[in-house]
């Protein structure tokens, strides 16, 4: 995992690349924000899609509503980069929208909109 880190805003935003799926429940969850938060002195994460387990997206699992309440427990502004198009799921597609329209959690689709949402979230 590649983790560079950004000011904007007064805000440190630690961005997150893996080419490989690193979130997987609620234990790798912790593990990144922990990490994140412990060495890059943030409370500000963006992380790629493809490096989210697909059980994510799929909501009957319930790993998405675990995994962001570990975020939102721990004080973390979370953005998911990506294209989410490919979903035809109207349930994924309206907790993405509710999701949006809050100030914890973001789906967003480039690296630039994320730095936008997580550096202007209160």
């Amino acid at each position: 995992m590649d983790i560079t880190t950004t000011e904007v805003n007064g805000q440190l935003i630690a961005i997150a690349n893996a080419d490989s799926v690193i979130l997987i429940d609620e234990q790798s969850a912790l593990d990144l924000i922990m990490t994140i938060s412990y060495d890059h002195k943030s409370n500000r994460i963006a992380l790629n899609k493809e490096a989210i387990s697909e059980d994510f997206f799929n909501l009957s699992t319930k790993l998405a509503g675990a995994v962001l309440q570990k975020f939102v427990n721990y004080n973390i502004k979370f953005a998911i980069i990506g294209d989410f198009s490919s979903y035809t799921s109207k349930a994924l597609k309206d907790f993405i929208y509710e999701c949006n329209k809050g100030n914890n959690v973001f789906f967003v689709s480039s690296e630039q909109e994320a730095i936008d949402k997580l550096s202007n979230a209160k």
